[in-house]
């Protein structure tokens, strides 16, 4: 059973176990011995200040598990995944903790096939780990150079994913969140002829996602209007995701922007299955107005991994997340912020329209509320809450929907509700809510 990985890889405080170097040193020890003889494996990082920690143990334990480490660099996720595939490489590790505070790191690890591990191997992963993990192993100082070589390889793959100067004259607001992408994003955006205002754009290690990037979009959408680009996108932490605004500043999530790229595919005859994949968390207004156009949604668990393999069992090339978590898997194996970003932006200057004239879907209101809890037992074992989703339930009448999970990678409950109105909305996700912090108890 797993209990290091949740569902985007290893997650948690940095400098704390399991993202201490004796247990990072493990996990390049057992990683180096899983992948066959002097295996080569990719590491890439974002711009938090544990990073270098974590890049020197994995390394270090990857060349004494008989292995090689080639450094990245500060790289966006996807960059990890992509390479792993056009390169020798038996694996990469992805060092990031995406969305989440400076103070959080985590690891995410890609197969040669750029595809993130089943959760089976990494089962055996933790067994091997484990096994392997000394207090007081002596972990040596190793020369991490950037390989510039294998980041122009990436800046090369996301700037063919669009027309040469496909983007002449457009005027964008990119948001880099302090993170992964502010060097790469605004390079490749200018490669296709953009015209491109960038915030958000000097890290220092302690600044990711600081009231900026994916969970902040408010602040690109400021700048948007006063300098009148046609549109803006906000990065999260691991540019493996993207938020957009329109040119009235106006949020649009990654429900809108998979709307608006399967119509193109589907104009274009390129939209296989006739099918689009998402997750449980998507709009039911989404998935109606899918339904009228005559498109198949198909909803897996929340978590990319869980989306691709749907996709790949439906033989789909486009999915993805409310987050703006999107797969083209017509070109990648995992989201990537920036390169959804460069097709929606050429997608936007092909329809010779205003983005905030992009018409959607009309959304059911929908709240998610989260909240801090001590532990995650089984929603199933609690009998306060029962008896109060049964309430909730009875109360929408069958004219909306109540989903409750546990994050995948911290201490936290969701509660998203869908309804009528925001008020029975408001109502019903803040008695859950209030019901399952008692029954289970907030964190300290």
């Amino acid at each position: 059973m797993r209990t290091l990985f949740g569902t985007d890889g290893i997650r948690g405080k940095a400098h704390r176990y399991p993202l201490d170097p004796a247990t990072m040193f493990a996990l390049g020890k057992a990683l180096a011995q899983r992948f066959g003889r002097n295996p080569l494996i990719l590491l890439g990082m974002d711009t938090r200040e544990s990073g270098p920690e974590i890049a020197n143990a994995l390394a270090a334990g990857i060349h004494d598990g008989g292995g090689t480490a080639d450094f990245i660099g500060i790289v966006p996720t996807p960059a990890v995944a992509y390479l792993c595939r056009m390169s020798d490489a038996a694996a990469g590790i992805s060092i990031s903790a995406s969305h989440n505070p400076f103070d959080d790191n985590g690891v995410k690890i890609f197969g040669h096939d750029g595809m993130k591990l089943p959760d089976s191997d990494e089962e055996e992963i933790e067994d091997s780990l484990r096994a392997l993990r000394q207090e007081d192993v002596l972990i040596p100082t190793i020369n991490l150079s950037p390989d510039e070589q294998l980041i122009e390889k990436y800046q090369q793959f996301l700037a063919g994913g669009v027309g040469a100067q496909a983007l002449a004259g457009l005027r964008i607001v990119l948001d880099t969140g302090n993170g992964a992408a502010f060097e790469i994003g605004p390079e490749v955006f200018r490669r296709a002829g953009a015209i491109v205002t960038v915030i958000n754009d000097q890290p220092n290690g302690l600044n990711i996602n600081e009231n900026c990037g994916a969970l902040h979009p408010e602040g690109v959408g400021e700048v948007v209007v006063k300098e009148r680009a046609e549109l803006g996108v906000a990065f999260d932490g691991d540019a493996d995701r993207a938020i957009f605004v329109d040119d009235r500043g106006m949020i649009r999530d990654g429900d809108e922007i998979i709307y608006l790229w399967a119509q193109r595919l589907r104009r274009e005859g390129r939209l296989a299955g006739n099918t689009v994949i998402t997750t449980v968390m998507s709009n039911f207004g989404f998935e109606r107005q899918l339904q009228e156009d005559g498109i198949e949604l198909g909803r897996a668990q929340v978590g990319d991994k869980y989306v691709l393999e749907m996709m790949l069992d439906r033989h789909a090339l486009l999915g993805g997340e409310q987050s703006g978590h999107i797969i083209d898997l017509s070109v990648h194996t995992t989201g990537d912020g920036i390169h959804t970003a460069l097709v929606f932006a050429e997608l936007l200057k092909q329809s010779g329209k205003q983005f905030s004239d992009l018409k959607t879907f009309t959304p059911m209101p929908q709240l998610l509320v989260n909240e801090q809890v001590a532990s995650k037992p089984p929603l199933e074992s609690l009998p306060k809450y029962q008896a109060a989703l049964a309430e909730a339930q009875s109360e929408l009448g069958g004219q909306g929907r109540i989903l409750v999970r546990y994050s995948g990678t911290e201490n936290k409950v969701r509660v998203m509700v869908e309804g009528a109105d925001d008020a029975s909305i408001r109502r019903i996700a803040s008695r859950l809510r209030d019901v399952l912090k008692e029954e289970i108890g907030a964190a300290g």
